[in-house]
């Protein structure tokens, strides 16, 4: 089989290339890593062993500065789109970034180096942005460089894991060994619940909820439904799927389980109030990486308030690997 190089941008922890590792074994060399976040480029050395520094800002590098590569994964931020955020497109203005248009980075870098494949992932409502113009840019812009352009909508529930997470998955070949036709994958399992991914043992009492923060969360919710919103948190049945897992509180907020196995329930951080008697919790960093298909082998060094937002943030390696062996196919024809 051939063997291809690949580079890595807005890599996070390494999502992305984790599902492309997995689908072409050793056939697969990164050679270059760009993420900006200086704590997800912590946890992406725990985890990537490279001999090269990861390099931060990509607007600030050089596109001739990039060593050559056949396969570029880009999943490039999606905050500006998603419909949980303010969705301000390529108007969104983070820190003095324009999160919307960093897009065009990854097509100033393609343009100049003319690999043979584009991978990019984005949140569902990109599709729709508005009135579905953003896309309509995004996907003229990669064939506008000579590429030709598939997509799909992909819900990661369908692919062994239990998360109800719709992502789009852009996937542009170069016009020159582009197939008539690229089908993605189907899915593979939606047998998975909650109790696939539960820790083995009792969790430590940190992550069960007090009773005033509990109090603070169903009047949040009564609110809200007062005014026929269904915003509030959540207590999934174990038997049951996740929703999807985000950066901010409401991921944890709607994705909250009963598990009463934990019987030493005193404090050990600093909570107003006791903690609830009624086994509620929030999941652990550790639950939420099966939740995206990571192994439990796949390190998580840093401290809890960062990983929910890196996992929270990061991608469905199950997905992207099923993705990756269709793209494995077509370049290895």
């Amino acid at each position: 089989m051939k063997k291809f190089k690949s580079i890595d941008l807005f890599a996070g922890i390494g999502g992305i290339r984790l599902g492309f590792d997995n689908a072409f074994g050793k056939n697969i060399e990164t050679v270059f890593v760009s993420e900006w976040d200086e704590k997800a480029q912590e946890t992406y050395r725990a985890n990537f062993k490279d001999d090269f520094d990861i390099a931060g800002d990509i607007t600030k590098i050089k596109e001739q500065d990039i060593p050559e590569f056949d396969i570029c994964l880009a999943g490039f931020p999606c905050q500006a789109f998603s419909m949980a955020g303010r969705h301000q497109g390529f108007d969104d203005n983070y820190k003095g970034n324009c999160r919307g248009t960093l897009f065009l980075d990854v097509a100033r870098i393609c343009d100049y180096h003319k690999p043979k494949v584009i991978f990019c992932e984005n949140v569902k409502g990109l599709t729709i942005h508005d009135k579905g113009r953003t896309y309509k840019i995004i996907r003229k812009t990669f064939e506008d460089l000579g590429y030709t352009v598939f997509d799909k909508i992909l819900n990661s529930k369908d692919f062994g894991v239990p998360q109800n997470r719709e992502r789009i998955y852009l996937v542009a070949f170069r016009n020159d060994i582009a197939p008539k036709e690229f089908i993605f994958p189907e899915p593979t399992d939606n047998s998975k619940v909650l109790w696939d991914i539960r820790e083995e043992n009792p969790v430590p009492a940190k992550y069960y909820l007090s009773n005033t923060y509990m109090n603070t969360l169903i009047e949040h919710k009564k609110r809200h439904a007062a005014k026929g919103h269904g915003f509030g948190y959540e207590i999934r049945d174990w038997g049951e799927i996740a929703g999807a897992i985000v950066c901010g509180g409401m991921g944890r907020e709607r994705n909250l389980v009963v598990d009463n196995r934990q019987k030493d329930l005193v404090p050990t951080t600093n909570i107003k109030g006791e903690i609830n008697p009624y086994g509620i919790r929030k999941m652990t960093p550790r639950e939420w990486a099966r939740l995206q298909g990571y192994p439990d082998s796949f390190a998580l060094p840093l401290a809890d308030t960062h990983l929910y937002k890196q996992l929270g943030n990061s991608v469905t390696v199950n997905v992207i690997e099923a993705i990756a062996e269709r793209i494995k196919a077509v370049l290895n024809d």
